[in-house]
């Protein structure tokens, strides 16, 4: 896949495909629990919740293996609750977070991704419409960015009013806040329009954002 392949692709697992060596454990990770956070009104069991809460700690290192194997645990007796194929969403949005909790985070990206398509698709639920797809790959693009221009933060703009509200951001999911921070990066002097592009796009970021994790140095 080319810059321009990237910058044009409506698939998310192609994506995923391409991120092969470009994309570590952890922001492979934040986005399997974006997508389970994307249909947080599908998870109807506490534990899957529970378990997406864990899985977030554990990619950023919080918490340890064993608390994933137990969320994973949590994850797959929630999913039994609902059975197929009377309540077939349920159950497909209670297996992306199962799926979010495997070892592999490539793994996890992949199969939480197929599995939310399949959980919001109103006519099959078997299958992922393109409409669904774009809605994934826009927010792998907000973890991931540009991967064929590494993002890199000129130290002067990371003074503390930016650094502060980055983390408030981070630790908040207040992504409304990042027009606010576009603002505060070009109090700065910085006029690298990708950055302030990121900041200031409509529809939906996740945490792990490109922009904030450069920032706060987050890999």
């Amino acid at each position: 896949m080319t810059e321009a392949d990237w910058l044009a692709c409506g698939d998310p697992i192609a994506m995923l495909d391409a991120l092969r060596g470009r994309a570590g454990e952890r922001k492979l990770r934040l986005f399997a629990i974006a997508c389970c956070r994307g249909i947080w009104h599908l998870l109807a069991d506490e534990r899957s919740r529970a378990a997406v809460a864990v899985t977030e700690q554990y990619a950023d290192g919080l918490v340890g293996r064993e608390s994933l194997v137990a969320a994973r645990d949590e994850a797959r007796e929630a999913k039994q609750r609902f059975p197929r194929p009377a309540q077939v969403r349920a159950w497909r949005a209670a297996g992306a977070v199962q799926d979010a909790t495997r070892d592999n985070a490539r793994s996890a990206a992949i199969n939480s991704a197929v599995e939310v398509c399949r959980a919001t698709n109103a006519r099959d639920t078997n299958v992922c419409d393109a409409d669904d797809l774009r809605r994934w790959e826009a927010l792998l693009r907000c973890i991931v960015g540009n991967p064929f221009r590494p993002a890199a933060a000129d130290p002067a703009w990371l003074t503390p009013s930016v650094v502060v509200l980055s983390k408030a951001i981070y630790d908040e999911r207040a992504f409304d806040r990042l027009a606010e921070l576009a603002n505060a990066l070009q109090d700065t002097g910085c006029n690298d329009t990708a950055f302030l592009a990121h900041c200031r796009e409509p529809g939906e970021h996740a945490r792990g954002c490109w922009v904030v994790d450069t920032i706060l140095g987050k890999a």
